[in-house]
């Protein structure tokens, strides 16, 4: 006997990783998780699919594991979408109503979101989203929503978020091999906003920064609304090929070093502070000082940081009236470097805190899930359970199965074994409902039917 349950799928495809997290929600609105897969992602390149074939495998892997955890077969997912590709614009749009004396419905405010899809995109680009911000009517400004209102002329201003055709197809093409299909495609920065931020900061004007493997994600939001989004090029991975190539060692040492023993504030680290890495093949062992480790991702670190900082810049233009109250709040994997919070409120001069994803997951969950790493996945299956009007049918004998233990789920341990470095000398001390353009999905099932090359 079968029973049926409102539950979805949240996919990310990372540079660094994949994970698929399979969950639902209890009686108060809690997200509860029944099942997680991570992979190590073969095919993806700061944000962009490199090469279909193991990005395929790799998702495969990650959405098997998932299941085998929780029970349940998956058929659809929400997927999330990030990369350099990505750019936003602001638009103001309006319609003229035939009936003024009619109240407004959602019936205009589709007609007015069309509109907006008419726009001419740069050649090779798409919509992703259309998010209205405030609605004018008949000159009215800072309405939040005009449904039941009267009037002529319904106007209002988006946030046009903008991706390369050809990437989105590639992301979807990789979800369809695999055997699913792709419910939603939603910005990441939008996702992880959903899993990591509270009301109270989105109102007052906060920063979320999402430093993952191969890109780092921007979304400010201010008075509840999102203002401004962007993806910057560079992420964890970059770190750890500054310190692959300053101190003259191989990739996995590296990023041994970055987890173990790194930190983006050079001052905490002494002189004497030293790691020792063993050579390869019979050859010396290459002692590392801490200090020089840190000032290496100290220097990438404010790189990114710089470019964050632009993009503060550019949505407040010098307005007072835009002040970011609530500061900046990071997640991701990069965020979890040592002393990262405190250098970035030290750059920005902005209050930072660390986000997690834990607001919104019901009691019970494997403490893993909390981890920034997983802000992404979280919120992309936070965002599925608040869009999804599909079922899934499962058996009540195996919603019972046990989680997998903490180590199957977390971020790779870093082993202490041979090759990898060791220290000598002194020892150191409810989500918001995102509006989605259902007419983009359609494109991209057009694409996949009539099965068009990707370059």
């Amino acid at each position: 006997m079968t029973q049926q349950a409102p539950l979805a799928v949240g996919l990310d495809i990372g540079t660094t990783k994949i994970v698929a997290v399979v969950g639902r929600l209890n009686e108060h609105r809690k997200i509860e998780v029944l099942g997680i897969g991570k992979s190590k992602s073969l095919g993806v390149q700061r944000g962009v699919v490199a090469n279909i074939t193991l990005t395929i495998e790799s998702i495969q892997a990650a959405v098997k594991m998932a299941e085998e955890n929780s029970g349940l077969k998956i058929t659809e997912v929400m997927v999330g979408i990030a990369g350099q590709h990505i750019r936003s614009m602001q638009h103001s749009d309006y319609i003229m109503r035939e009936d003024a004396e009619a109240i407004i419905d959602v019936t205009d405010l589709d007609k007015l979101q069309k509109n907006v899809h008419n726009l001419v995109m740069m050649p090779g680009e798409q919509i992703l989203h259309a998010l209205p911000q405030e609605y004018k009517v008949d000159g009215d400004s800072n309405i939040i929503n005009p449904q039941g209102m009267y009037g002529s002329r319904l106007e209002a201003n988006f946030h046009i978020v903008v991706g390369q055709i050809a990437s989105i197809k590639n992301i979807a093409r990789c979800v369809e091999q695999s055997e699913l299909k792709v419910g939603d495609i939603t910005l990441e920065p939008l996702a992880s906003a959903a899993a990591v931020l509270a009301e109270e900061e989105k109102d007052a004007g906060v920063v979320l920064v999402d430093i993952g493997g191969g890109t780092t994600d921007i979304a400010i939001f201010k008075d509840s609304i999102i203002r401004h989004t962007a993806v910057i090029p560079f992420g964890g991975k970059v770190i750890t090929e500054d310190i692959k190539e300053g101190c003259e060692i191989i990739e996995k040492q590296a990023e041994t070093l970055k987890v173990k023993f790194g930190s983006a504030w050079p001052g905490e680290n002494k002189e004497n502070e030293i790691v020792s890495i063993p050579g390869l093949r019979g050859r010396p062992p290459k002692e590392i000082s801490l200090k020089t480790l840190s000032k290496i991702i100290n220097a990438r670190v404010r790189e990114i940081m710089e470019s964050v900082i632009a993009e503060i810049r550019n949505y407040q233009q010098n307005d007072p009236r835009k002040r970011l109250i609530a500061g900046i709040v990071l997640t991701g994997g990069g965020s979890q470097l040592k002393h990262m919070s405190q250098l970035v409120e030290y750059l920005t001069g902005m209050p930072t805190r660390i986000g997690y994803p834990n607001e919104h997951l019901a009691s019970g969950y494997v403490k893993e899930l909390a981890s920034p790493v997983y802000a992404t996945s979280i919120g992309l299956l936070s965002m599925a359970l608040e869009t999804t009007q599909h079922t899934m049918a499962y058996d009540p004998a195996e919603m019972n199965a046990p989680l997998p233990e903490p180590e199957e789920v977390q971020e790779e341990e870093v082993q202490e074994e041979e090759g990898s470095p060791t220290q000598t000398g002194s020892t150191m001390a409810p989500p918001r409902k995102d509006p989605i353009w259902k007419g983009f999905m359609n494109n991209i099932r057009e694409w996949l039917e009539n099965d068009e090359d990707v370059e």
